[in-house]
């Protein structure tokens, strides 16, 4: 399964939809498209998760990448509703505290 990604502005923000799966061989294209999405947005980057059918640890070196970069540049990162798969190496992990996850990009905290 391929990766698909898709970044849409909405207002000063930024969504990262993707979709497939985030290996080492894809988590590049993942990491560029996080990148060029900060430098879109002025406040906030989403990553929407839910159509990730799997996720390896160059994919989570990925998203924490994206964590700090967005405390770099004083902007929030946010994880998107993240699949079961994704949520199950987030918890292995213990990401799933470290990171702020919501169910969908308009949810406040």
């Amino acid at each position: 399964m391929t990766l698909q990604l898709d970044t849409v502005d909405i207002g000063k923000n930024c969504l990262v939809k993707v979709a497939g799966e985030v290996d080492l061989y894809s988590s590049p294209e993942l990491r560029t498209a996080i990148n060029k999405a900060f430098a879109r947005a002025s406040s906030l980057v989403a990553v929407d998760l839910r159509d990730v059918a799997y996720m390896d640890s160059s994919g989570v070196a990925t998203l924490i990448e994206g964590l700090r970069s967005g405390m770099q540049q004083q902007k929030t990162f946010i994880l998107v509703a993240p699949s079961n798969p994704v949520m199950k190496v987030l918890r292995l992990s213990r990401l799933d505290t470290v990171f702020e996850i919501r169910d969908n990009m308009e949810e406040e905290t």
